[in-house]
C-alpha cells in the first residue's frame, strides 16, 4: 500500500469543512485528491481516469452545495470517487470494489449522500427532476443538481429528462461535464454540437452582454416582451450555432473551465439560485493530472492494478480471454461474407469490435450509448440485407429489451447479440452483473441462445449462428476463454456429452464447463460415476437430452446466471412434464444458480464461492445430498 502525505485531505471529516477553505486552499485540496486516487487505484483498480477528471468540480459542487440535504445525482457514477472521499468514505478506499467493500459506484444504502443509486448511462437528469418534483410537492427548499457526462448525452433517455424538465419549468440544475470522451470516443451529431459550443470562445461573454442590454430596456406591453423575447433569440442563435438547451426550455451558462476552482465557485453562487431548469457546461480533461492517463483515457478508463511509474498493470496474465476469441473470429467471418456488419454502443474496445473497426471501418457503426436504437438499428440492417452483430455487456442489454421484441424477433430478423461480460462480472457489482440475460431472452419467440463453454466453441457458435434466419443471441463471461477442444459438432438445439455415467448428471452450461468438469473428477474421487452433459443451447432445450435426464434420479445444473427464469428452472418444468413411468422414481432437478437477489461487488471467484458455485462447494453440496438420501 501507498504512503503519502495528505495535510488538508486527512483533516476533512465532513463537506461543511470545504466551506472554510480559501479557493486556493481547495485547489491545492483538489491536488491532494488527485494524488490519493492514483496510489489507491494503483493498488485495488477501479475507474481511474473519469475521477481524476472532475476532481475540482467535485470539490466546487460541495463547497457550494449542502449535502445531503442538497442533493447531487450521478449519472453512470464511475466518477463519484471524489464525490465518496469527501462524504467520509476515503478510509474505505483499500477495500474499493471488493467482496463486502465500497461499491465503486452511488448506493443509497451505503451513504445519506448518496442521492440516488446509478450504474448506467444517461438516468441522472430523470431522477433529478423526480427528487426536485418530489421537494416541490413535499414544500421543501433543497437544490437538486445532476451531473451528466457528454457521453451520456448520446443516450435518449437523458433527452426525454430534459424535455420533460423543459416542460416542467421546476427548479433544477443539471451540469453537463463536458470531456469529449465517455469510454470511446464519443460520436454523432451532439457531439458535433458540442464541439461548436466549446470552439465559440466568446460565447459565455456575448450571451451575458445581450441579456444585460436587453433585459435593461424599457418595456410597455406583453407584445414588446414578447418581440424581445425573440430578438434575445436571434442573437442567441446568431452567436451559439443553434442553442439546443435552450430551445429544450433550459437556460444555458457555458462553457467553464472545469478545473479552475474559483471560476467553478462563482459560477455554482450564481447559477444555484436560479429558478427553473437550468445547464451549466463544464470543460473538463478526463484522466487530469496523471500523464499517462490523459494520453490515454481509454485505457485508464478501468484499470486493475497498476505501477504508477509505467502505467502497466501488475501481474496481467494475457491468456485469450472469450472476448479476443470472438473478435477475430469475427473478423474472420466478415472477411468472407460482405453482408456482415458490427455495431458497438460506444463500447468498441470493451466488446473487440475495435479490431473490426480497424479492417472493415465501413462495416463498423458506434451508434454511441443508445442501446435501444442500436438493436432497432440492427433490425432495419437485417430487412436490408445485411447480417448485423450487435455487441453489447449482457447488463446493457437489458436497455434494449423492447426492442429485441418488436422489432426483432417479432419479425424473425437474423440479428446476432454478442453479450460479453454475461454472468458474474465482479467488481462493478449490482448495476452491471450479466445475470439476468437467460432470464429475460429465453421466453421470446423465435430467440436462439448459444453458451459457449470455451473458446473453440464460441468461434463455431459464431460460424453456426450465421445460418440461422432469426435472431441469436450468444452469451460468455468476462474470463479467460477455456482451451478445451471441440469434439463434436453444433447442431440446432442439441447438447454435448461430455462423460457418460449411472449415478448422476450433471448439466453445465456456457462457462460453467470447467467448474464442473472439475466437480466432476471430485464425484470420481469419492467414489461415483457421473454423466456431465454441456447444455450449448440454452433455447431451444434438447429433447433428446431431456429424455437421457429422465434416467436419473438426481440432475444437478450449474449455471453463471439467475436461478428465477434460468436455464436450470425451465429444465426442471420441462423434465415435470415429461410422462412418468410405472414404478419410477421421479427426476428431481437441482438448480445450482445464483440466487434471487442482486449480487454485490467482489471477484468473479470469490463470488462463485460466496454462492456456492465453486467446484469445492457443489461438489459438497451434491455428496451432503447423496449421503443425506442414502445413495452411495
Amino acid at each position: 500500500m501507498h504512503t503519502d502525505s495528505y495535510p488538508l485531505l486527512d483533516k476533512l471529516i465532513t463537506t461543511k469543512d470545504l466551506k472554510r477553505l480559501s479557493p486556493a486552499k481547495l485547489s491545492s485540496l483538489a491536488g491532494e485528491i488527485r494524488r490519493f486516487l492514483i496510489h489507491s487505484l494503483s493498488d485495488t483498480g477501479g475507474h481511474l481516469a473519469s475521477n481524476l477528471g472532475v476532481v475540482e468540480l467535485t470539490v466546487a459542487l460541495h463547497t457550494v452545495l449542502n449535502s445531503p440535504t442538497d442533493k447531487i445525482v450521478w449519472d453512470v457514477g464511475h466518477q463519484s470517487y471524489v464525490h465518496k472521499i469527501l462524504t467520509g468514505r476515503k478510509d474505505l478506499f483499500h477495500v474499493l470494489r471488493q467482496l463486502d467493500g465500497l461499491s465503486g459506484f452511488p448506493k443509497i444504502c451505503e451513504s445519506e449522500h448518496d442521492a440516488f443509486g446509478t450504474g448506467h448511462s444517461s438516468t441522472s437528469i430523470s431522477a433529478a427532476l423526480g427528487l426536485a418534483t418530489a421537494r416541490d410537492l413535499l414544500g421543501s427548499k433543497e437544490k437538486v443538481v445532476a451531473v451528466i457526462g457528454d457521453g451520456s448525452m448520446t443516450g435518449g433517455l437523458a433527452y426525454e429528462g430534459l424535455n420533460n424538465a423543459g416542460r416542467a419549468n421546476t427548479d433544477l440544475l443539471v451540469v453537463l461535464n463536458d470531456n469529449q470522451m465517455s469510454i470511446c470516443r464519443n460520436v454523432g451529431a451532439i457531439s458535433r454540437h458540442l464541439n461548436q459550443i466549446r470552439t465559440t470562445s466568446r460565447y459565455l461573454d456575448t450571451k451575458q452582454d445581450v441579456h444585460q442590454i436587453l433585459d435593461k430596456l424599457p418595456v410597455v406591453g406583453s407584445s414588446i416582451a414578447k418581440g424581445l423575447e425573440a430578438t434575445k433569440s436571434v442573437v442567441r442563435r446568431a452567436v451559439t450555432h443553434g442553442v439546443l438547451f435552450e430551445e429544450m426550455g433550459f437556460r444555458y451558462f457555458g462553457p467553464v473551465d472545469g478545473h479552475d476552482i474559483p471560476t467553478l465557485l462563482k459560477v455554482l453562487r450564481n447559477v444555484k439560485n436560479i429558478q427553473g431548469p437550468v445547464l451549466l457546461h463544464v470543460i473538463t480533461k478526463k484522466g487530469k493530472g496523471y500523464n499517462r492517463a490523459e494520453r490515454s483515457p481509454t485505457n485508464f478508463h478501468g484499470v486493475g492494478t497498476f505501477n504508477i511509474d509505467t502505467g502497466e498493470p501488475i501481474n496481467h496474465t494475457k491468456t485469450q480471454s472469450y472476448t479476443d476469441v470472438f473478435s477475430k473470429h469475427l473478423c474472420k467471418c466478415a472477411a468472407s461474407d460482405k453482408r456482415i456488419v458490427a455495431i458497438s454502443a460506444a463500447m468498441s474496445d470493451g466488446t473487440g469490435l475495435d479490431r473490426f473497426q480497424k479492417r472493415f471501418p465501413k462495416r463498423f457503426f458506434d451508434v454511441g450509448i443508445a442501446e435501444g436504437h442500436a438493436v432497432t438499428f440492427a433490425a432495419g440492417l437485417a430487412q436490408g440485407g445485411m447480417r448485423p452483430v450487435v455487441a453489447l455487456y449482457s447488463s446493457f442489454m437489458q436497455r434494449a429489451y423492447d426492442q429485441v421484441i418488436h422489432d426483432v424477433a417479432t419479425q424473425n430478423l437474423p440479428v446476432i447479440f454478442a453479450l460479453d461480460r454475461a454472468g458474474i462480472v465482479g467488481e462493478d457489482g449490482e448495476t452491471h452483473q450479466g445475470l439476468y440475460d437467460l432470464a429475460y431472452l429465453s421466453h421470446i419467440p423465435g430467440m436462439t441462445i448459444l453458451a459457449p463453454s470455451n473458446g473453440q466453441e464460441l468461434s463455431v457458435m459464431l460460424d453456426f449462428a450465421f445460418t440461422l434466419n432469426g435472431p441469436v443471441a450468444i452469451r460468455y463471461p468476462r474470463a479467460p476463454a477455456a482451451q478445451a477442444a471441440i469434439s463434436s459438432p453444433v447442431i440446432y438445439g442439441e447438447s454435448q456429452t461430455i462423460e457418460t455415467g449411472k449415478d448422476i448428471a450433471i448439466v453445465s452450461v456456457g462457462a460453467m464447463g470447467d467448474i464442473s468438469m472439475q466437480v466432476l473428477e471430485i464425484l470420481k474421487e469419492n467414489g461415483l460415476t457421473p454423466s456431465l452433459y454441456n447444455a450449448r443451447f440454452v433455447k431451444p432445450l434438447d429433447i433428446n437430452l431431456m429424455k437421457k435426464l429422465s434416467k436419473y434420479t438426481y440432475v444437478f445444473t450449474v449455471e453463471d446466471a439467475t436461478h428465477v427464469g434460468g436455464y436450470g428452472e425451465r429444465l426442471q418444468v420441462a423434465i415435470a412434464n415429461l410422462p412418468k413411468k410405472p414404478h419410477k422414481k421421479r427426476t428431481r432437478v437441482h438448480v445450482c444458480a445464483f440466487p434471487d437477489t442482486f449480487i454485490k461487488a467482489g471477484t468473479r471467484n470469490a463470488l462463485l464461492e460466496r454462492y456456492g458455485l465453486d467446484a469445492k462447494s457443489l461438489s459438497t453440496k451434491i455428496l451432503t445430498l447423496l449421503k443425506k438420501e442414502n445413495v452411495k
